[in-house]
């Protein structure tokens, strides 16, 4: 089930928020939040469930233990074989079969390749799961002693399969005692509403002009290439920052404030900035559960980089694309951190530069094939391959609106003329309304015919 699905729209949230607010105690309200978002992961993942409460409830029980010999050498014991054990389960189930097959390829070996199924969310939930655990070591948090509570952080449905990336630390406090507002409530339906339009109109239809014109390089033209990385952009851009609007959203409507996930990454004047903007908690966990501790910018920094970026490039996917794509992005940082400090300050131009490097990023992202990625990344620099076709020029002519609508919404614009218009007293009250109901309502009519409503970050 995806937040993007008329199952999840018209039946499974309004049920959890009619009984969620019939709810009078906090328990009962966790107890609801619980309960659902199990059944929202059973939904999709019925085998893996046992796996989310298994990792849940070791981990509970190792930080109580953890906190009672706090200072003391049997604590960091503690920390190390929880750490050690969080990383050997996502290390099974995700990199399992991707070591084995690079084992057979580089040695001539044939070692069976284990078959496992990727748990949906897995890199999302073992990363709460370890922040929590390293932040109670370091008396960040108070260690959690009820159960349900903590398992009503880890599970979560909100942004249990597809983050943001939620600190205990973040919501602590209302999960022991919380109160929803009604203006929580409506604001929280406006997120929602605005990522769900996102996904369903900007996301959806981009990544179909992206797959006419990037289904095949072997008719490839160098437009054809680079409108369709460009289409791609736009699609993995207003996917995931519309999910994370959509789950942010839901947090705010159940009394929970999740950190904001994207800020215009796309309009970033720097690779740096880029990364300031895109998937921020991601990028938050690893600076300061990585990057920090292996000494940051102190000392050891160019290999700090790329570590980090190692890091970051498999836990998006178990493919050597991925490694590579890190490789990519942990060289750029050095390159701009020790060279090109002083290009941030061009205006445009920076803007242009650092869109392009991204755009192409996203290429080696995309292809998981090397043979396909080698090929592609040729042709957009019209090796072996024409400069367009009809179908470039036909998929452009009739998608002119997308690409306009996609690099408009892309920018902070929109949103600085809609919070102008909207703060006009009752004017501005009755025409938001109408707005967030036309667009809901648009949503559901294109979900109703759609045959395709991909969500790109479940493989992660």
């Amino acid at each position: 089930m995806v937040f993007s699905s008329l199952t999840f729209l018209c039946v499974f949230l309004p049920l959890v928020l009619l009984i969620y607010n019939f709810s009078r105690s906090v328990t009962y309200k966790n107890a609801v939040i619980t309960f659902s978002s199990l059944l929202f992961y059973a939904w999709g993942e019925p085998s893996f469930i046992l796996l989310l409460l298994a990792a849940s409830f070791i981990n509970y029980v190792l930080a109580i233990v953890m906190d009672r010999y706090y200072g003391l050498r049997r604590a960091k014991a503690i920390l190390v074989f929880t750490v050690l054990l969080d990383i050997a389960m996502i290390g099974v189930f995700k990199y399992a079969a991707f070591l084995t097959e690079s084992a057979n390829a580089v040695f001539s070996a044939d070692l069976p390749v284990p078959q496992i199924g990727l748990p949906l969310g897995i890199s999302f939930y073992t990363f709460q799961i370890l922040s929590y655990v390293v932040d109670v070591y370091r008396n960040e948090t108070h260690v959690q002693k009820s159960y349900l509570k903590f398992l009503t952080y880890i599970s979560m449905f909100p942004q249990l399969i597809a983050g943001p990336i939620v600190r205990y630390s973040e919501v602590e406090k209302s999960i022991n005692k919380r109160k929803v507002r009604s203006i929580d409530f409506a604001d929280g339906a406006k997120l929602f509403v605005l990522g769900l339009s996102k996904k369903v109109i900007l996301a959806n239809y981009s990544g179909s002009a992206k797959d006419l014109l990037l289904s095949s390089t072997t008719h490839a033209t160098v437009g054809s290439s680079w409108l369709g990385i460009i289409f791609y952009t736009f699609q993995l851009y207003f996917d995931f920052s519309g999910y994370s609007d959509m789950a942010i959203g839901m947090g705010r409507m159940l009394g929970f404030s999740f950190p904001k996930n994207f800020n215009y990454p796309y309009v970033a004047r720097s690779i740096t900035d880029f990364w300031r903007r895109w998937h921020m908690t991601l990028s938050g966990f690893f600076r300061d559960y990585v990057y920090i501790p292996l000494g940051g910018n102190r000392r050891r920094q160019i290999m700090n980089i790329m570590i980090v970026w190692l890091l970051t490039g498999l836990w998006h996917g178990a493919s050597w694309n991925f490694v590579l794509w890190g490789v990519y992005y942990g060289v750029l940082l050095i390159i701009e951190k020790h060279f090109f400090k002083w290009w941030s300050k061009i205006p445009v131009l920076s803007n242009l530069t650092t869109m392009f490097f991204v755009i192409v990023g996203w290429g080696i992202f995309n292809f998981t094939d090397f043979s396909e990625l080698r090929t592609f990344m040729g042709h957009l620099f019209g090796v072996d391959c024409g400069l367009y076709d009809i179908t470039t020029v036909s998929v452009l002519c009739s998608n002119a609106w997308l690409l306009f609508a996609c690099v408009l919404v892309s920018t902070p614009l929109p949103m600085l003329i809609y919070v102008y218009i909207t703060s006009i007293n009752f004017i501005g009250f009755i025409i938001e309304g109408a707005v967030m109901v036309l667009m809901f309502a648009a949503c559901v009519i294109l979900l109703t015919g759609a045959t395709s409503n991909p969500f790109l970050y479940f493989r992660f």
